[in-house]
């Protein structure tokens, strides 16, 4: 199967649930590899926000990510209708701070995204599939998850407000090809109960009984519905438990909106997945939690295996290009070549030639790669991840302040191609960057270390 975007671009608008505001959309196709990139086309510099988990800031009632000093609310629908209809690489151009809610659905998503195509691209596309069972238990919620082997990326939950309106409900979907179809329709809800504080923490401003279901636990006194008469701009009434009697799409519609928002906040993983996920009382907190925790299980995972890269292909960035990043240069530039920068790992590229000048000294008769040498290849790679997120990576330098679990593994020898995989052990902050690297020979470890690097500003 291959990457996908869309074949053309498409544009929506609409308010925010929780800040009222009112946002132009733009969907952009992308090439390979870009992944699904938020635009803030309103602010100075049109910074991008990556769906990336490591960019999440806020869970309290929809998830929000931030990123260069800027920010996008209320992404988990839109997300949730990209993995949906299977696209892969989009830019999401936006004129304001929160994605519209439109119905309170991803339907309208799906709807957009077909009308606009979908192109597949030239790069096949990478799944992750479970291996073994992983459970995660939050114990002040309650909420529980598991992911299960499984030959589709397929869904199931199960919800209980221990309420009389609404109890028990479980919902399924089998396989992600049906998200359109049994799940994308179905609409945010609260209860009535919740309306006054979500007000009074300045939430759902821009909620009302068309793109949100409000079930009413309570019996609606005259006060409460001359209150909400005036904030929604029109009469209410409840009859069969739900404000205005708004009819359910699916009678387990709120469970299956829990699904929906499980495979949106999953998305920031940054890997399609192939497993049965179940979970119980479900939202976006423990979502991102859960996200979080199977992230690391996979990243841990694959960091055991030798990237999968062809190196008869030209590279993403020659050692030309890289001299525009690094300040490093002969004799002491080591790396060669860059093949993959991603919101959080780099895949670097070191040819080891029988012309390197320190294996005149080095064991000339049994020529060794110093190991502290391959160690500085593998920071010049983590270098270039980090100069990667500022926006004029020749005025900055990187220093590293630390290097912890160095392990040597195998001889490197002239005529060995090294590859270097390096991830983020955690989000760059203050100009900190901590990874953990490794490098490969012939799919076998070499080398691998922790790396603490430093970002600092050139002085001019």
């Amino acid at each position: 199967m291959y990457q996908t975007t869309i074949k053309k671009s498409i544009s929506f608008s609409g308010k925010g649930i929780h800040t009222g505001v009112y946002t132009n959309i733009t969907l952009i196709p992308a090439k390979e590899d870009t992944g699904i990139q938020f635009l803030r086309s309103d602010l100075p510099n049109k910074p991008i926000i990556k769906a990336n988990i490591n960019n999440v800031s806020s869970t309290n009632r929809s998830t929000c990510l931030k990123s260069n000093n800027a920010e996008i609310k209320t992404v988990e629908h839109l997300l949730a209708s990209l993995t949906g209809m299977s696209i892969d690489n989009i830019i999401i151009d936006s004129d304001n701070i929160e994605i519209p809610i439109l119905d309170g659905s991803a339907y309208d998503f799906c709807e957009l995204i077909e009308k606009a195509g979908i192109k597949q691209l030239n790069k096949q596309r990478s799944f992750y599939k479970i291996k073994n069972k992983i459970t995660f238990f939050d114990k002040v919620s309650g909420t529980s998850y598991t992911a299960l082997p499984s030959e589709n990326y397929e869904i199931e939950t199960e919800i209980d407000y221990d309420l009389k309106i609404l109890k028990g409900q479980r919902a399924k979907l089998n396989s992600i090809e049906n998200f359109k179809k049994e799940i994308a329709s179905s609409r945010t809800f609260c209860f009535l109960h919740e309306i006054n504080y979500l007000q009074e923490k300045g939430l759902i401003r821009g909620g009302d009984i068309d793109n949100a279901i409000i079930i009413t636990d309570k019996k609606i006194s005259e006060k409460d519905e001359i209150k909400l008469t005036k904030y929604f701009n029109k009469k209410v009434t409840s009859i069969n438990g739900i404000l205005n009697n708004t009819k359910l799409r699916f009678k387990n519609e709120p469970a299956r909106h829990k699904i929906l928002d499980i495979i949106g906040d999953l998305s920031l993983i940054g890997i399609p997945l192939m497993a049965k996920i179940t979970s119980s009382k479900p939202g976006h907190k423990n979502n991102i939690k859960f996200a979080k925790y199977l992230k690391k299980i996979i990243m841990d995972d694959l960091n055991k295996i030798s990237p999968k890269i062809n190196l008869k292909e030209a590279p993403f960035l020659n050692k030309e290009k890289i001299k525009k990043i690094l300040p490093h240069r002969k004799p002491f530039l080591f790396i060669d070549e860059i093949r993959e920068i991603g919101d959080d790992y780099i895949i670097g590229v070191k040819y080891v030639s029988k012309d390197e000048y320190y294996f005149k000294g080095h064991f000339p008769s049994e020529p060794v790669m110093p190991g502290v040498l391959q160690l500085e290849t593998m920071a010049q790679a983590g270098g270039v991840l980090i100069l990667s997120t500022v926006e004029k990576p020749e005025d900055y330098l990187t220093f590293f302040m630390k290097i912890d679990n160095a392990k040597f593994k195998k001889k490197v020898v002239p005529g060995d191609i090294i590859i270097f995989r390096l991830n983020l052990i955690s989000p760059i902050r203050r100009g900190l960057c901590h990874m953990h690297g490794k490098g490969f020979v012939n799919d076998k470890i070499v080398v691998e270390a922790d790396l603490l690097a430093q970002i600092t500003k050139k002085n001019k």
